[in-house]
């Protein structure tokens, strides 16, 4: 079945636009970005749902709908907006698609109103069945094979990122993680926990080991025990809700 809202393309995973919807806790009155914008899908069901003051960034405009409040955008540049301007930022899908993910975040961290929310998916390389793909193939899953070096376009995944990593890049650019969630765990996926009983142990011992003050085997912890949750272990997308401290 194709995925799509109200027949607009949608161009992510099974489910994560829901999900995300579902993460965002600010009131139908404020102001929400949507970048990068796409086809428009996940503008229109945040019009559908009352939201007055949706705005569609985009570095073209695709859009399926007619929306006026589309401005163009570029994830890798200062984003078109004032400082403290909006309540909610949704990246869906973007952030493994720059190379410039921290100037991306300081960025968005500087629009956003204190206490603002970033809501992000990107592909769940901490999956243990995308990194069984990388033991197999050097791949991870969502970035099957070699990009087309000769055609370099926005929508190769040039930049994927694991969950530590995508923490790291929040918490060091004044964001903490609220909630983490996952669009759905596929069938498939739970055969992958045959390798929980080496995978577990091992990187207990690796984070013990390299936690050298009290800080860090603090912050270890609390990785190792997001890392196994099962919307990380298991889940296809990974969907992230941070707020501005």
């Amino acid at each position: 079945m194709r995925n799509n809202y109200k027949g607009i393309k949608i161009n992510t995973t099974k489910n994560t636009h829901e999900k995300v919807f579902g993460l965002i806790s600010k009131s139908t009155q404020c102001c929400v970005a949507d970048i990068p914008s796409g086809n428009g899908a996940f503008v229109q069901r945040l019009s559908d749902a009352g939201f007055s003051n949706v705005v569609a960034a985009d570095i073209d405009n695709i859009l399926e709908i007619e929306h006026p409040g589309f401005i163009q955008a570029d994830m890798t540049k200062p984003l078109p907006f004032e400082n403290s301007s909006v309540d909610v930022v949704v990246c869906i899908d973007g952030i493994e698609h720059i190379n410039k993910q921290f100037d991306f975040v300081k960025e968005v961290h500087r629009v956003l109103q204190s206490g603002g929310e970033f809501i992000l998916s990107t592909p769940n390389i901490s999956s243990l069945r995308s990194r069984w793909k990388w033991f197999i193939t050097g791949h991870h899953h969502k970035c099957n094979a070699p990009l087309d070096e000769n055609n370099p376009n926005p929508l190769h995944h040039i930049s994927m990122i694991s969950f530590p990593e995508l923490r790291y890049l929040l918490h060091t650019n004044g964001f903490r993680i609220e909630r983490v969630n996952c669009n759905r765990i596929k069938p498939v996926s739970w055969l992958y926990l045959l390798f929980l009983p080496l995978v577990f142990p091992l990187t207990w011992f690796v984070y013990r080991k390299a936690a050298k003050n009290a800080s860090l085997k603090k912050i270890n912890k609390e990785v190792f025990r997001k890392a196994f949750s099962k919307e990380v272990l298991l889940g296809e997308t990974i969907i992230l809700k941070a707020v501005k401290l």
